[in-house]
C-alpha cells in the first residue's frame, strides 16, 4: 500500500485542527490560511500565495507585518532582562509610562500595564467601582469589550449569549442608534439618544453608577458612528452625576481613526483609557489602562486593588515603546487620515457600481461596508446575529474575497475594511478591486424597489 504524501501546509493545518481549538467557530469544516510569513500589508502562505490583509489581523497590526525594529527592540530587552515582578522597576517601564502620558490628553498620566484589551477593561471596571464606591456600569448593546466574564457581561455582542446565564451582575445596557437605520429624522437623532441615556441613569439611580464604558469609535459591531455631539453630552452627564467615563480604545486607538485615540474625534477627555491591540501592533500580547491623576491620587495612601503577574512585562514594554516610535517616525497616523479620505472617495465610486452597498461607515482606517438586498427598505443581506442558513450569500462573498487573495473580517452583512496604517494608494486600489469583484455575487440578490 502506497502512502499518500501530503504537503507541508496540509500537515501543519492538520496538526492545528487536531490539537488546537479555534475561537468563535465550530471546530469542523474550517479552512484556515497556513501563514508562513508576513510583510507590510501582505500575508504569504506555504504555497507562496499572497493575501492582502485588509483588516490588519483583528484590527491590531497597525504598523504592518514584519517590522524588524520591533524584533530588535525585543531581542535587546531580552538580552538585558526578560522578566521582573511588577514590584520591581525597569527603565523601559518608566520610559513607556512617560511616553503614554505625553500622547494622552489632559491629566491621564498614570499607566497600569495589563496583558490584553480584556484585562485592561476588567481593571478599569474594578478601579471605577473601587474609586467611586458605586457598583453599576453602563455600556452599549452593540459593542464588544472582550470575552472574560466581566467584560463579556459589559459588552452587548451576541457572542456572549452562549454564556449568558453566567454573566456578571450590575451591567446595564443602552441602545445607541446609528444614522443608517434611524427612521425618525436627523433633527431628533442626538436628542433622543441622549434622552434615552438620561432615562436609564434615572431608572438605575445615578448614585449607583460607577462608570459609563464606551468605545472611542465603534469597531467589530459595525463601525457605528455616534450621533454628532453624543460623546460630549455623555461627558457632561458624567461630570454632573459623578460618573466616571471609560473609553475603550483597544481597537480604535493608536492611529486607527486618524488620531492617537478615537475619542479625540469628539473633543472629549475621559477619566480612563483602556488600550491594547495597536499598543504593540499585535507583535506581543500587551495592554494598558491609563488613569487620570485625580483617580490615581486616591491610592497614594490606600492600597491599589489591582495586580497581574505579568503587569509591566519588560519585553512587552519594549515592543510598545518601539511601536509608538514607528507611528511617529513613519507618520502613520497622518497616513491613516489621508488613506481614509482616499478610501471614502473610492468607495463612493463603488456604490455607483454595486447596488448591494447600502452604507459605508469609516473613521480614518476603521471602516465597514453594509450590504443590503434593497437600498429603499435597507433589508440587510444577512440579519443581526445571523443563523448559518441566513449567511449563504455573505459566505459566498467571503469565500470569493479569500479566493481572490484577501484576508479580512466578514460578519453578518458587514465587510470590514481596516488595513494597516502603512497602506499606500495602490494597495487600497488593489484591495478594493478584490472587494468589488467579490460583492458582484451579492448584487445578484438585490431586489429593486417598485
Amino acid at each position: 500500500m502506497v502512502e499518500t504524501s501530503i504537503s507541508e501546509a496540509q500537515e501543519l493545518i492538520r496538526d492545528n485542527l487536531d490539537h488546537t481549538l479555534f475561537s468563535w467557530s465550530k471546530q469542523k469544516g474550517i479552512d484556515p490560511i497556513a501563514v508562513k510569513r508576513a510583510q507590510g500589508v501582505y500575508l504569504y502562505d506555504y504555497e507562496g500565495r499572497r493575501y492582502i490583509d485588509f483588516s490588519s489581523g483583528l484590527m491590531n497590526v497597525n504598523i504592518g507585518h514584519g517590522n524588524q525594529r520591533i524584533t530588535d527592540a525585543v531581542v535587546k530587552q531580552m538580552q538585558e532582562v526578560s522578566y521582573v515582578t511588577p514590584g520591581c522597576v525597569t527603565k523601559v517601564r518608566g520610559d513607556l509610562g512617560k511616553k503614554l502620558a505625553e500622547i494622552c490628553p489632559g491629566d491621564l498620566n498614570k499607566a497600569f500595564f495589563t496583558l490584553c484589551g480584556a484585562t485592561s477593561i476588567e481593571n478599569a471596571i474594578k478601579l471605577a467601582r473601587s474609586y467611586t464606591g458605586r457598583h453599576k456600569i453602563i455600556s452599549r448593546y452593540q459593542s464588544y469589550h472582550g470575552s472574560t466574564y466581566g467584560v463579556m457581561s459589559a459588552g452587548g455582542d451576541p457572542r456572549k449569549l452562549a454564556a449568558d446565564a453566567q454573566q456578571a451582575p450590575n451591567f446595564i445596557h443602552i441602545d445607541i442608534p446609528y444614522a443608517y437605520r434611524w427612521p425618525h429624522g436627523e433633527e431628533s437623532f442626538l436628542k433622543d439618544a441622549v434622552a434615552s441615556l438620561e432615562r436609564m441613569i434615572a431608572y438605575e439611580g445615578p448614585g449607583n453608577i460607577a462608570a459609563i464604558l464606551l468605545e472611542g469609535e465603534s469597531g467589530s459591531s459595525g463601525c457605528f458612528r455616534y450621533p454628532k455631539g453624543y460623546l460630549s453630552s455623555v461627558r457632561e452627564i458624567c461630570n454632573k452625576q459623578g460618573i466616571l467615563l471609560i473609553m475603550d480604545e483597544v481597537m480604535s486607538g493608536f492611529g486607527r481613526t486618524g488620531k492617537w485615540f478615537g475619542f479625540q474625534n469628539h473633543n472629549i477627555i475621559p477619566d480612563m483609557i483602556a488600550m491594547a491591540k495597536g499598543l504593540t501592533a499585535g507583535y506581543l500580547p500587551f495592554g494598558c489602562l491609563m488613569v487620570s491623576d485625580q483617580i490615581a491620587s486616591k491610592y497614594n495612601n490606600t492600597t491599589l486593588p489591582l495586580g497581574l503577574t505579568y503587569s509591566a512585562h519588560p519585553v512587552c514594554c519594549a515592543a510598545a515603546l518601539e511601536t509608538i516610535k514607528i507611528y511617529e517616525d513613519d507618520r502613520l497616523i497622518e497616513n491613516a487620515r489621508v488613506m481614509g479620505e482616499y478610501m471614502d472617495t473610492q468607495i463612493e465610486l463603488l456604490k455607483q457600481k454595486h447596488p448591494s452597498i447600502g452604507d459605508w461607515r469609516n473613521t480614518g482606517l476603521l471602516g465597514c461596508l453594509e450590504l443590503v438586498k434593497n437600498r429603499g427598505t435597507r433589508e440587510p443581506m444577512a440579519p443581526f446575529n445571523a443563523k448559518p442558513e441566513e449567511m449563504q450569500v455573505m459566505n459566498q462573498v467571503a469565500a470569493k474575497i479569500k479566493e481572490l487573495g484577501m484576508y479580512t473580517f466578514v460578519r453578518w452583512n458587514f465587510i470590514f475594511i481596516a488595513p494597516p496604517l502603512c497602506i499606500s494608494r495602490e494597495q487600497v486600489d488593489e484591495g478594493l478591486a478584490i472587494i468589488s469583484e467579490s460583492i458582484r455575487f451579492a448584487d445578484c440578490y438585490v431586489v429593486e424597489s417598485d
